[in-house]
């Protein structure tokens, strides 16, 4: 992880996500998301409450798993009567309407999944990830099944999007999600001017697990700004200093 006094946009990325570990409680449930971000939030979570003082938390991904662990933080598997009091996630890009793309770090089924089971999502950013629209600065997911891979790559070429297998050709070779999936990472002919119409359009695909277009699900996005501030956007798209 960069060194947030060295990296500007990691100190960024660090304000917003101490400026949503705020809103933890002791004896919360938790989730906790996947990426650079949502790794500053686990840290900072850890120094605030040292062994845990009581949270539960359930985790996006081994990767965030094994980061809470670490530091203290209890982690345990999803149980069939979770529901969450806050999760705690970053962004790859989020619109004024605060439509979200995700899944740069490959967690995008986990995360969408936990986002729906938590009272309030609150999401942390540096100011490069917000965007006019949806697949302005980063591909979209889509974390597909690996058997139908090719025929899906194929359905989304000829539909006019750049498609790249992610990881294919790397010296580590094909990326793999935590559920054994495989991600389309996708660059969409035009401006998204309907996210959920697209959301739609891609979950109808036989073989699509999920999308990285997360639409309705953020209550609120914390963003760190290079003046070392953090503003908050709401879903009224009406901006505040925290």
């Amino acid at each position: 992880m960069p060194d947030a006094s060295d990296d500007p946009l990691a100190r960024e990325k660090d304000l917003a996500a101490r400026a949503a570990v705020r809103r933890v409680r002791s004896g919360m449930r938790l989730a906790l998301g996947t990426g650079s971000t949502a790794a500053y939030a686990v840290r900072a979570i850890a120094e605030r409450f040292p062994g845990g003082d009581g949270l539960e938390a359930v985790a996006s991904s081994r990767l965030t798993e094994d980061l809470a662990r670490s530091l203290g933080l209890a982690v345990r598997p999803l149980a069939a009567e979770d529901r969450f009091d806050l999760m705690l996630d970053g962004a790859d890009e989020v619109t004024p309407r605060l439509e979200l793309t995700k899944g740069g770090g490959g967690a995008l089924f986990r995360e969408k999944f936990l986002a729906r089971l938590s009272r309030e999502v609150a999401i942390m950013v540096d100011h490069t990830k917000l965007v006019p629209e949806l697949g302005h600065r980063s591909a979209i997911p889509v974390e597909v099944v690996p058997f139908a891979r090719p025929v899906i790559a194929r359905q989304l070429t000829e539909q006019g999007f750049g498609v790249v297998l992610r990881g294919a050709g790397s010296a580590a070779g094909t990326a793999h999600t935590d559920n054994h999936n495989e991600i389309l990472d996708l660059r969409p002919p035009r401006p998204v001017t309907d996210a959920a119409g697209l959301e739609a359009t891609l979950h109808a695909i036989p073989g699509v697990v999920e999308t990285g277009i997360f639409v309705g699900l953020a209550h609120r996005v914390l963003v760190g700004l290079p003046d070392g501030s953090v503003q908050e956007v709401l879903p009224s798209g009406e901006p505040r200093p925290r």
